[in-house]
């Protein structure tokens, strides 16, 4: 065990004190390092600034859209393609591809697609009578941005999850509901949904600590515009610390978010062993 704690300790618990150390320290530049100890200092400044708890608002808004859209449609399509029908693994593999995309490749990608002139997405909207929208500047229509490629991305690592998860559920549960005469959609939400609540939310976590850290898509796409209307917290916190070079108060934000995530993940966790227990 003791190479494992050592590779542990200098990969994850060193940067983490470090960057404890500094939030409670006044930032030397002339080092770049903590200088003097300042206790809570930076703590009562990040608290009294409405831009950080602006961008932790436009985060839960983010994350309220983007995650349940995601479960749904990851968990739906990975019913659709475990039915018997042709050409179905060829489609399993497709669903692959967006998640080995680099997200700022992504990003930028996208960008292009849903330019208001040259963008593919007005042009086939166009066909609808709908648009031409200016996605990216529209507070609205740019957080719809963010939402959409976030999708796109991580729809299909929920599509794996679901795809496994189905594949190891009892056939003889399935055979027995098709002998009582249930049709497609009651042994949906009859039998797969009450056998995958526990899964569903197991999904649901590992997707909220990949969501929570949002920051490289929104660099690439929106950079926070317009105005500070798609201004993730991760992105509050790189600009405040290597634009601003306000490092000090940086790490007082990253400790704060930490432990907010830390809380709701624990919550989560407890509501994911009480629906197991249920179940």
């Amino acid at each position: 065990m003791v190479p494992a704690i050592v590779l542990m300790t200098i990969v994850l618990a060193y940067p983490l004190l470090y960057a404890a150390q500094i939030s409670f320290s006044k930032f030397d530049l002339m080092t770049f390092g903590p200088g003097k100890w300042v206790a809570f200092d930076n703590y009562w400044k990040v608290m009294r600034d409405y831009r950080f708890w602006e961008s932790m608002r436009v985060t839960l808004v983010y994350l309220a859209y983007s995650l349940p859209i995601q479960i749904v449609l990851g968990f739906g399509i990975a019913y659709l393609i475990n039915a018997p029908w042709w050409g179905r693994s060829m489609v399993r593999a497709t669903f692959i591809i967006p998640m080995v995309v680099a997200p700022v490749v992504a990003g930028g990608v996208w960008k292009m697609i849903l330019d208001p002139l040259w963008g593919i997405a007005n042009y086939f909207l166009g066909f609808f009578g709908l648009g031409p929208f200016n996605w990216f500047a529209d507070p609205n229509l740019a957080m719809a941005s963010i939402v959409i490629i976030d999708i796109w991305r991580w729809t299909p690592f929920v599509v794996l999850i679901a795809t496994a998860s189905l594949l190891s559920l009892p056939k003889d549960v399935f055979e027995a509901a098709k002998v009582d005469g249930a049709n497609w959609w009651q042994t949906l939400f009859m039998v797969a949904i009450p056998l995958l609540v526990p899964v569903l939310a197991a999904t649901f976590i590992v997707r909220w600590l990949g969501a929570v850290k949002m920051f490289d898509i929104v660099l690439a796409s929106t950079v926070g515009g317009p105005g500070t209307s798609t201004v993730v917290v991760n992105l509050y916190i790189y600009e405040e610390a290597f634009r601003g070079l306000h490092f000090a108060e940086s790490s007082a934000m990253a400790m704060i978010v930490l432990v907010l995530t830390m809380i709701v993940t624990a919550v989560l966790l407890a509501v994911s062993r009480k629906l197991e227990d249920i179940n």
